[in-house]
């Protein structure tokens, strides 16, 4: 290979790797984008002396009783079995005892019946 066809190929190179990281991190969207661009908007609304819309709030809110909705259902389908299981636990507890008690007589009575 010649001097030129090196330097080519070289030049090739680093264009498709250069153009590789840039798809990369250009491609890469943050989470908190959506958030810093509300937070802005009402900023820029209050500086400028609007008066900032309530939709804009109540779209907000309705977005974080969403988000915590979801987040409460997949709670309860993690620990749901176990509170499952001490609910039925209290009951039989409950019932072991109103058992005990009704067959013992009034005369002789455990102090957990009286």
């Amino acid at each position: 290979m010649t001097k030129k066809g090196i330097m080519k190929t070289f030049l090739i190179i680093v264009c498709v790797w250069i153009w590789g990281l840039f798809l990369w991190f250009s491609s890469a969207a943050n989470a908190n984008d959506y958030n810093k661009a509300v937070t802005g908007h009402v900023i820029t609304q209050v500086i400028q002396g609007n008066s900032v819309d309530t939709s804009v709030l109540e779209a907000e809110i309705q977005k974080i009783a969403h988000n915590f909705s979801l987040e409460m259902i997949s709670a309860f389908e993690k620990h749901l079995p176990s509170i499952l299981d001490s609910i039925s636990a209290q009951l039989r507890a409950e019932a072991d005892k109103k058992y005990k008690c009704a067959l013992q007589s009034d005369e002789y009575k455990n102090k957990e019946c009286k």
